[in-house]
């Protein structure tokens, strides 16, 4: 099977492709390097593994990356409320008209499994968080970022979608956390894991706030175990990936990473009008899919810490490790088209 990812460079992506390529597919990565190659040099001039460099936004670039695939998994966009925040034009045309381009056009291509990677944070703030949201709560997206997801996640689930053959399936990722090949330091886990060990200090917004959170490599395990699964198990379906044990709010992760770092100087700035607060039940993945982690938070917490004493990075701060770049670099956001 040759399974096209999207954004196959970026955090996620670079994991995501190693995994099925070491599983025997044959995989297509289209990305136009916004972040650079690195996420991908472990596999560059392999057999049975494709570069297509492209922007989302081209018909011609989507047409050349779906020739002859089987399944994709669409994994490229504009990530994370603060650069949909900074650059709200190009996070629609992206997020929501270039997926939606992309999906339609794998149903003419007769591509048998579109993969569509959404977040958890469509959930919001929850009026209860001593509940968890499942599959079926409704979704209220308070972000730009969210909004987008939501507007696809519709469109994809929507009976008349079937009708081409090609089998929807959503994924509503937990917060990612992990090493990657295309490392990410603006990762809540990560970030805080950095700044508590190399800068002795970190300033926490809104640490009563909750949410779930999951291993990179767990995350592409349970992309991976979809696109092996039975169509009718998977198709038109809606999954939340993550563990219903790994709900945490901001002030746990600061103890949790205390525990194993030490001491550092953490000042809590508590926000009340934060709109995302929830707790999400990942029940329905490990009872239909057999889906369970393999790595939890404190698991990360003590790999991003081994990878920065070690000397791995030098810089944690540094702008390639942030998907949000800095002000200067505004001009260059123009063709970003980035892997989660």
């Amino acid at each position: 099977m040759t399974t096209l990812i999207t954004g196959g460079a970026g955090y996620l992506g670079s994991v995501l492709a190693l995994r099925l390529w070491r599983a025997g597919a044959r995989v297509r990565v289209l990305d136009n390097l916004s972040h650079g190659a690195a996420g991908l040099l472990a596999l560059f001039g392999r057999e049975n593994f494709e570069f297509v460099r492209g922007d989302l936004r081209e018909p011609e670039a989507r047409r050349a990356a779906l020739a002859g695939v089987d399944a994709v998994v669409h994994l490229a966009a504009v990530v994370g409320d603060p650069a949909c925040a900074r650059e709200p034009e190009l996070a629609r045309a992206v997020n929501l008209d270039a997926a939606l381009a992309l999906y339609e056009e794998a149903r003419r291509a007769a591509v048998s499994r579109f993969v569509f990677a959404s977040t958890c944070s469509n959930y919001g703030r929850m009026a209860d968080t001593s509940a968890h949201a499942t599959e079926e709560t409704e979704l209220r997206p308070v972000s730009l970022y969210a909004e987008t997801k939501v507007a696809v996640e519709r469109a994809l689930l929507d009976p008349k979608s079937a009708r081409g053959g090609c089998d929807a399936v959503v994924l509503r990722f937990a917060t990612l956390y992990g090493h990657s090949p295309r490392m990410r330091f603006d990762l809540t886990v990560n970030q805080f894991t950095a700044e508590m060990l190399v800068r002795r200090g970190l300033t926490v917004f809104g640490e009563q706030f909750w949410r779930p959170y999951v291993h990179v490599r767990d995350a592409a395990r349970a992309v991976n175990l979809v696109l092996d699964a039975p169509r009718a198990r998977v198709a038109g379906r809606v999954f939340n990936v993550g563990d219903t044990g790994e709900n945490y709010r901001k002030i746990d992760l600061v103890e949790l990473i205390r525990g194993q770092v030490g001491e550092a100087d953490v000042r809590f700035v508590r926000r009340d009008e934060d709109p995302r607060d929830y707790r999400v039940s990942f029940e329905r993945a490990r009872r239909e899919l057999d889906f369970q982690i393999e790595r939890r938070v404190p698991d990360g917490i003590a790999e991003i810490a081994g990878a920065l004493r070690c000397g791995l990075y030098t810089n944690f701060e540094d702008a390639i490790y942030h998907n949000t770049p800095p002000p200067d670099a505004t001009a260059k956001v123009a063709g970003v088209v980035e892997g989660r």
